[in-house]
């Protein structure tokens, strides 16, 4: 492996125009991934996780910002441009059932991307390879002839990782890969995309709002709220001193065995999240916290700033 990192995010930003304002779905994002790494992006719904993804792949076009994959800059790269690397940059869709077309059948679904890309030439052959990926992913070959409705989510969810493997990629953003689906299936496709990064040496960017599914799955995590990243650490790190105050509230929520007096107390956010459109310069979690400083947090949204090793975090509040 290189030791220059896979993928740097630098100051990256997505905007849309509503009737209301200028919507700020993501916002001054940065971060760098090297090769073979797990970076977890979490935050509730809206908060720009999945766009962020999206727009890493280009499969909507960023405001600004850059996007430098493998020491390029793609930012700019058209439609045409960016089609060799499809093959390198591929992503794991939340839904299994709405991201595969009903119509085709397993073996369709999964060659279809080997076909396009013409990576494979001769039938014989793409029925090896299509059979090849079933198997890594557990996927048994009675399945090939079968339509999506058919099979349950988790197996529709392997369906979706044998077509992005399909392409031999570097990274895969998984967006939500598994909270559509069961407990139980769920701790099997965790598992079986754990395996393939190490027998494969994957990279992902994984988008989840389960806070002990990333814990388990990333190196890295990365909180954002309102199109920021809020905080970026190791993920032992971050469970262990977490310093924002949406990140603690967040962990203070995650359901854990205990009762009685021992029962650690929860933070709950007051509030409600506000649309992110038309934002005053200040800091966006501020109506909610309940440390603000005054003259301080109305005074511009803070931005990452490394405050321990490898720990970051955008407030005013933390010295």
């Amino acid at each position: 492996m290189s030791n220059a990192p896979l993928l740097v995010i630098d100051n990256l930003s997505k905007y849309f125009n509503t009737a209301a304002g200028q919507l700020h779905a993501v916002d001054g994002v940065s971060f760098t991934l090297e090769e073979g790494k797990t970076l977890g992006i979490v935050g509730e719904s809206g908060c720009g996780k999945s766009t962020t993804g999206r727009c890493i792949l280009k499969l909507i076009e960023p405001t600004s910002g850059k996007i430098i994959f493998q020491g390029n800059d793609i930012t700019k790269l058209s439609r045409k441009e960016m089609r060799p690397l499809r093959q390198k940059m591929q992503m794991v869709f939340q839904d299994p059932f709405s991201s595969l077309d009903p119509r085709e059948t397993v073996m369709q679904l999964i060659s279809e991307p080997i076909i396009e890309h013409k990576l494979i030439k001769g039938r014989e052959a793409i029925e090896e390879r299509t059979l090849e990926l079933m198997r890594t992913v557990g996927l048994a070959e009675r399945y090939a002839n079968v339509y999506p409705h058919e099979l349950d989510g988790g197996r529709r969810q392997r369906i979706g990782i044998a077509r992005a493997l399909a392409m031999n990629p570097k990274i895969i953003v998984c967006d939500e890969p598994v909270s559509a689906l069961d407990v139980s299936i769920q701790a099997q496709i965790l598992n079986l995309l754990k395996q393939l990064q190490k027998d494969l040496g994957l990279t992902y960017i994984f988008i989840t709002h389960d806070l002990s599914v990333v814990k388990y799955f990333s190196d890295d995590i990365a909180v954002m709220y309102m199109g920021t990243m809020v905080e970026k650490a190791p993920a032992n790190l971050l469970f262990k001193n977490p310093l924002h105050p949406y990140t603690k509230a967040l962990l203070s929520a995650i359901p854990l065995p205990i009762v009685g007096k021992d029962k650690p107390k929860r933070q709950v956010i007051k509030g409600e999240i506000t649309a992110p459109i038309n934002l005053p310069d200040a800091c966006r979690f501020m109506k909610r916290c309940d440390c603000p400083v005054a003259g301080v947090c109305d005074k511009g949204n803070p931005v990452l700033r490394e405050v321990e090793p490898q720990h970051f975090v955008a407030c005013s509040c933390v010295k």
